[in-house]
């Protein structure tokens, strides 16, 4: 249950963020979560897309080449205490997050988030079997077609 992830490092610019987003959109390629990371003159965007291989063609064209990285999505309910919940269990068995970043559901009570681990097969094992939903593409997809859906 892990999800393919665009990381592409991008000037520190609305214009090339614009244009980057702009080209996705014109090719029909819905962004499905969205991470921007100030880091000086550069920024870090990581997007979940509807379309890996059209968007990293579309990135290169427009000559900001990603990385592809697997992340894991977990759905949780959206109350206080349920993403301390979360983690509890990866606590215990000593996964690390590397980073993170959140949905929260427009309507829906759930939010959705979003993990790269320093083991992400350990921490899906360990979600699934502490009963936490993770989220495939056929989910994110779903979730694009809800009337409920998760905005990120």
């Amino acid at each position: 249950m892990k999800l393919k992830q665009i990381s592409i490092p991008i000037e520190n610019s609305i214009n090339r963020l614009y244009e980057l987003t702009r080209s996705l959109a014109d090719a029909g390629i819905n962004l499905r979560a969205l991470s921007l990371v100030d880091t000086g003159n550069f920024g870090e965007l990581r997007i979940l897309v509807s379309d890996v291989a059209a968007a990293r063609q579309i990135g290169m064209q427009a000559q900001v080449p990603g990385r592809v990285e697997e992340v894991v999505a977990a759905e949780i309910d959206d109350r206080p205490g349920e993403f301390s919940r979360l983690l509890n269990p990866l606590l215990a068995q000593g996964i690390r997050i590397r980073y993170a970043y959140a949905c929260a559901g427009i309507g829906s009570g759930k939010a959705v988030m979003v993990f790269s681990f320093n083991d992400n097969d350990r921490a899906v094992g360990i979600l699934q079997q502490a009963g936490i939903r993770l989220l495939d593409d056929a989910d994110l997809s779903e979730l694009d077609r809800s009337s409920e859906a998760v905005a990120c």
